[in-house]
């Protein structure tokens, strides 16, 4: 029995002295170039810092970089760490002379690493070829077989500022690369490339510029995410539309098929409202099956909206450089970077605003209202004046950014603004998401397609999926319960201050990581002795825990 007791419930009754009560900051850690060293993550951290440590040789990494642009490994004075991302790390090498270069190198769990690095550098020399600002690469190896005993990229250096304030020639950018036609699907690479890694299928090779290039496997993380990179399946390149619909889907059931077996969700902070019990794959398989007898009729009619292109996958502002001329006052885009995993599905999957520079979540944003400062923020208290500010400045980027893209883009206008296309890719990008032992976001999205299907598939087009009303009214309830671990978790999230995997810098991770045990011990102070406190102790979301079989 679902027992009355929840997170939100005694949520009031957690002290807000919990700040004040947790330990001081952990101090710096040792810098070097091997280890992760950015931050640490409150669940899993030896784990994590484990799957980001990489240890090659290092000087015979500066003696090829110094090769590819002319040199001798005595023209090197330095190489340093000078960033780390989701999954790269970033040197810069410096000559006696003032010259620097970059070399990205992937971390061990970085995937599919031959096709990840591979499939950047051709993206970047061909989309270079087409006037793109992308930076220029000097050398590349997307195997670890080279003196080094690495994956590494060697490329161009800019210094200039990233910021996020010249989204018009954002747009403009966006709307040359969307508009460069592929005649297949799937992810860009250069021909000798894929003649050296044996099975990967190709297109027809095609030239410019004095370069072979072809489109081959989808390098999107999802289609070779943990044991998925063992699966004989369909990873492109896609001949058409319903081909690329259909293979994230078929590549998760073939998953399920081979190693799927019922487990508990891996998110620990909603396991209590499935009561604690473990969920079978077989579910979500018949939910996949049912998404793939849908794709195919939802699928736009234009032309335009279905054909093939490319766009940058991962567009935030730490991603867009720009700098001053010297003969000018105005802010210019020179260079897009971080291409890695850049793949190239039917126009209407791409459409979206980037996550990074959307504001959906708001009312006034939603409806494309232009922003307005609030007419009494001379009156504000300071904290309340930061976040009217922060709420402009979200609100001023969606709407010169949709703005834009109406007037520059119009055919990722188009297909931002078809409601059929919207709907699509939300299903889309569940069917293909890892199994992570829930189906129920995707299942309310099939349910609620089955509601709406006149308006989406247009009039006179039978619906080949059909749902109980019994089973249809359990899922709508069960998505407000699941809406309440959510909003629980984001509660816990705000007060201890971690990001994504729980990520925090290294200076709060001794705060974060008292802060999230004295979390747990009041909840189960708070709660009447019985299953329950045990079950949540047991499956505590903050505490590490066994990832293997989600893999």
């Amino acid at each position: 029995m679902q027992s009355d007791v929840h997170w939100s419930s005694i949520s009031s009754r957690i002290s807000l002295n919990l700040l004040r009560r947790a330990s001081s900051c952990m101090s710096g850690s040792t810098h070097n170039l091997f280890s992760y060293t950015s931050g640490l993550w409150l669940v899993n951290n030896d784990l994590r810092l484990t799957e980001r440590k990489h240890e090659f040789k290092d000087e015979e990494l500066r003696r090829l970089a110094a090769q590819s642009v002319g040199r001798t490994l005595q023209d090197v004075n330095t190489m340093q760490k000078l960033d780390e991302g989701g999954f790269n790390r970033i040197l810069l090498i410096t000559m006696h002379d003032g010259f620097q270069m970059i070399v990205r190198i992937p971390y061990p769990v970085t995937q599919p690493k031959f096709y990840a690095v591979a499939s950047e550098v051709a993206t970047m020399a061909f989309l270079r070829a087409h006037g793109v600002p992308v930076p220029k690469v000097y050398g590349y190896s997307p195997t670890s077989d080279n003196a080094a005993e690495t994956e590494y990229i060697l490329m161009e250096f800019l210094k200039e500022a990233a910021l996020a304030s010249v989204l018009r020639q954002l747009v403009q950018l966006e709307s040359r690369i969307m508009s460069i036609p592929f005649e297949v699907g799937g992810s860009l690479y250069y021909v000798d490339d894929l003649e050296r890694q044996a099975g990967g299928n190709t297109s027809t090779p095609f030239s410019l510029n004095g370069e072979n290039f072809c489109i081959g496997p989808d390098v999107r993380l999802h289609m070779w995410y943990g044991r998925r990179s063992q699966l004989d399946v369909n990873r492109g390149p896609y001949k058409n539309t319903e081909e690329a619909l259909a293979a994230p889907a078929l590549k998760e059931i073939a998953y399920l098929e081979r190693f799927g077996q019922p487990l508990l969700p891996f998110q620990r902070g909603r396991r209590e409202a499935y009561e604690h019990k473990k969920q079978s794959p077989s579910d979500h398989i018949e939910n996949l099956q049912r998404y793939l007898l849908m794709a195919s009729s939802l699928i736009p009619n234009d032309p335009s909206l279905r054909a093939f292109c490319i766009c940058h996958p991962d567009l935030q502002p730490s991603n867009i450089l720009v700098s001053t001329p010297p003969d000018s006052s105005q802010l210019k885009i020179v260079s897009l970077i971080d291409w890695q995993h850049a793949s190239i599905p039917p126009r209407f999957l791409l459409a979206g605003i980037p996550d990074r520079l959307q504001n959906y979540d708001d009312p006034i944003s939603q409806r494309l209202i232009p922003p307005s400062f609030p007419p009494n923020a001379n009156e504000m208290e300071e904290s309340e004046l930061m976040a009217a500010v922060g709420l402009h400045h979200a609100r001023l980027v969606h709407f010169h950014y949709a703005k834009g893209t109406e007037e520059l883009n119009k055919l990722h206008h188009d297909a931002l603004s078809d409601p059929t296309s919207v709907f699509l890719r939300r299903l889309f990008y569940q069917s293909g998401a890892p199994w992570e032992a829930e189906t129920h976001d995707f299942k309310s999205l099939l349910v609620e397609a089955t509601e709406e299907w006149g308006k989406l598939a247009g009039a006179g087009v039978p619906c080949p999926v059909e749902f109980e009303p019994e089973d249809v009214s359990r899922t709508k309830a069960f998505s407000e319960r699941l809406q309440l671990s959510d909003e629980n978790v984001e509660n816990i999230r705000a007060m201890i201050g971690f990001g994504t995997e729980t990520w925090v810098p290294v200076d709060h991770y001794r705060k974060a990581k008292a802060l999230a045990e004295l979390l747990k011990l009041e909840l189960l102070m708070a709660m009447p002795k019985g299953e329950l406190p045990d079950k949540t102790e047991e499956n505590w979301f903050l505490d590490d825990m066994d990832e293997e079989d989600y893999m």
